[in-house]
């Protein structure tokens, strides 16, 4: 992954490829040089501003210029990027503008070596904005590809940090550690459901089990059968490639409270019978994003050494129509010996993540969230950059929102309206995987909130439209796989371990 370093350097003292400056939108006038790039404006004699007003700038969000360094500047190439409005006086640059402009230009200057970011980074929030932002930013996924042209930019040095300051050092480190564990995430679901089976993404949580300390059980196909985790195995069981579920867990010597993080982790979702139309599954490798969510955030916090203890259930299956696979009208003893009758196929998120909520409760965490990208009424109802969280405490609910939302991740809270609970009920076993349309989003939510242990604070996270970006690459988000909830589950590790959350 790309390094960083801090630098105490000017900006136009640092020897690099490129020097990164901000510029803002002013409501009048052309675009104005953000703080931090005071050495490269004056190497331009103070008209870094008019000269990228004359190249059409205007300081808009996510805009980029770049033009020639002049004498006095180190770095070849001065790359501005667009800031959005200026802050009013005494306020502060928002932490999401920076992380975006960051990325943009981390993006930007793929196969450079170095870049000095030159952004308004005057106190550790800043910095670990702008850091994880660029270290975002600069991540691409070529490992199938033969020839993948420039490399991501190799150095980020954030100028005017402090360095040997023990609260830049830590903001440092822990966007370091954020940030390639959101890019694991990535890489996870970017790669190939030929590739990444069952088996091998509960291989991959081992072998990070074994380079971060972390405990890590794995039931297989036999384990699962034997145990009765009927939605689990229900699911895989028309696949050549058998299901398993993964418990990851970190523990701190010192923690007192715990949380669990719950992924679905289905590897390829074709639907099972209930087949999805051409249109509809050439991206469903990524329907394992919340069981990659998971295991990152798990590994993130034990980087972190955070003082909580969190365990990740990872509900692992590969959805297909083989001869053994369950059909519309079969009946699922779950793992919580609930009864099921399955009508469709291609609702199966929810069957894995029921047996991994009651296995899960059966520890008696303080808290589950669980993840997953769960329904297309979620992207019906939010759009594609955002995910709904719903709970059963409308505190916890506030709480995960908040948090969500600090980390950049854009969320809304949803509702579980009480009278939908009856349109999953059924005529053959206790309850059906579907209810009504209308709202399905929120009946998913209903159906999971079935398998929460009693008294144990839960939140659910649909994540069906950030989780995988179809269009192109913006801020710091890329093509493709995002890392969606990472940051947010991490946020809520830091939190109950610094008490501020439970």
């Amino acid at each position: 992954m790309t390094a960083l370093t801090l630098s105490t350097s000017a900006a136009a003292a640092l020897r690099a490829d490129a020097v990164v400056v901000g510029v803002t939108k002013a409501a009048k006038g052309g675009p104005r040089v953000a703080p931090g790039a005071e050495t490269v404006d004056a190497a331009f004699g103070g008209k870094l501003g008019s000269t990228l007003e004359t190249l059409g700038a205007t300081g808009a969000e996510g805009e980029l210029t770049k033009l020639p360094a002049p004498d006095g500047v180190k770095a070849a190439v001065v790359v501005a990027v667009g800031l959005g409005d200026t802050p009013e006086e005494g306020a502060g640059f928002d932490p999401e503008a920076l992380r975006k402009a960051a990325g943009t230009a981390a993006r930007a200057l793929a196969g450079a070596k170095k870049a000095a970011f030159a952004l308004p980074a005057g106190d550790p929030a800043d910095v670990e904005a702008v850091a994880i932002g660029a270290l975002l930013g600069a991540y691409a996924f070529t490992a199938y590809q033969t020839d993948s042209g420039k490399g991501p930019l190799g150095e980020v040095a954030v100028v005017g940090a402090k360095p040997r300051d023990k609260s830049f050092k830590a903001a440092a480190e822990r966007a370091t550690a954020v940030a390639e564990e959101v890019n694991r995430a990535r890489d996870l679901v970017n790669t190939p459901p030929n590739d990444l089976t069952p088996k091998a993404f509960a291989a991959a949580v081992q072998a990070a089990g074994k380079e971060y300390g972390l405990t890590v059980e794995v039931l297989d196909e036999k384990a699962l059968l034997k145990g009765g985790y009927g939605g689990i195995m229900g699911v895989g069981q028309g696949s050549a490639t058998p299901p398993r579920l993964v418990r990851v867990a970190y523990s701190h010597a010192k923690a007192t409270r715990s949380l669990a993080f719950v992924g679905k982790g289905i590897t390829y979702d074709s639907g099972g019978i209930s087949l999805k139309p051409p249109g509809h599954n050439e991206t469903m490798k990524c329907d394992m994003s919340g069981a990659a969510a998971v295991f990152a955030a798990v590994v993130a916090a034990a980087k972190l050494g955070l003082e909580v203890n969190v365990t990740g259930w990872l509900a692992l299956a590969e959805n297909m129509p083989g001869g053994g696979a369950t059909r519309p009208g079969d009946v699922l003893k779950m793992y919580s010996g609930k009864t099921v009758e399955v009508l469709n196929t291609d609702a199966e998120g929810r069957l894995v993540l029921a047996d991994a909520l009651t296995r899960a409760s059966e520890e008696a965490p303080d808290a589950i969230v669980d993840v997953a990208t769960l329904t297309g009424a979620m992207v019906l109802a939010l759009g594609d950059g955002r995910f709904g969280i719903m709970a059963n405490d409308d505190d916890f609910r506030t709480a995960v929102h908040t948090a969500a939302l600090a980390e950049g991740e854009d969320s809304w809270p949803m509702p579980l309206p009480q009278q939908l609970r009856k349109t999953f009920d059924s005529p053959t076993a206790d309850i059906a995987n579907m209810g009504v349309r209308p709202g399905g989003g929120l009946v998913a939510g209903l159906f999971l909130r079935e398998f929460v242990g009693e008294g144990i604070t839960w939140a659910h996270l649909d994540i069906a439209g950030p989780a995988f970006n179809e269009g192109g690459p913006s801020g710091y988000t890329p093509k493709g796989g995002t890392g969606s909830a990472v940051r947010t589950l991490v946020a809520l590790a830091r939190q109950t371990a610094e008490g501020d959350l439970l």
